[in-house]
């Protein structure tokens, strides 16, 4: 099987984990925070594909669709390529609001960027190695997309535990 396929389908299974998290939650379910130190659902969706956003873009060398495409309009944020969710405060956490389909069409958009992109990469683009000298050995393409990857499916199975003891059940019930 063609790594691709593989980059494509682990990617897409994002998608489908945040399909099932976010259908039929409310605004307030979105919100909701198990304690005031925590993150929400939609927070945490929103944060996962912030990074995917970011960091494919940043290997794209283009412009994020956080900013090309206007999304941050779309979830009443400011124009900052920096607004990755890293850093925020419990308050800032608990103030952010965004409705499920908004969440969902805006992985949607980033997913599909992502998926363009693989298929644009050869075998010797995996290798080449970031100029990221805090980290040591350089990370290269190939190491950056399984990170993403690992980072996303993190946060949608965090999104969909915090389902879970919103709705007081486990993942399978709903």
């Amino acid at each position: 099987m063609d790594w691709r396929v593989l980059l494509t389908d682990g990617y897409g299974r994002t998608l489908e984990v945040l399909a099932r998290v976010l259908k039929g939650l409310t605004l307030d379910d979105l919100k909701w925070q198990p304690s005031a130190d925590t993150n929400s659902i939609g927070w945490l969706t929103w944060h996962l594909t912030r990074i995917q956003d970011d960091h494919i873009a940043s290997l794209m060398g283009e412009e994020q669709l956080w900013i090309k495409a206007g999304w941050y309009a779309k979830f009443n944020r400011p124009p900052d390529v920096k607004d990755l969710g890293f850093g925020n405060t419990p308050e800032q956490v608990a103030a952010f609001a965004a409705d499920g389909e908004t969440l969902l069409a805006y992985h949607r958009a980033v997913l599909a960027r992502s998926k363009d992109y693989f298929l644009t990469l050869s075998d010797s683009d995996l290798d080449r190695e970031l100029d990221e000298p805090r980290y040591q050995p350089l990370p290269t393409v190939g190491v950056r997309l399984i990170s993403i990857l690992a980072d996303n499916l993190q946060h949608a199975g965090q999104a969909a535990y915090v389902r879970g003891l919103l709705q007081g059940r486990g993942w399978q019930r709903y």
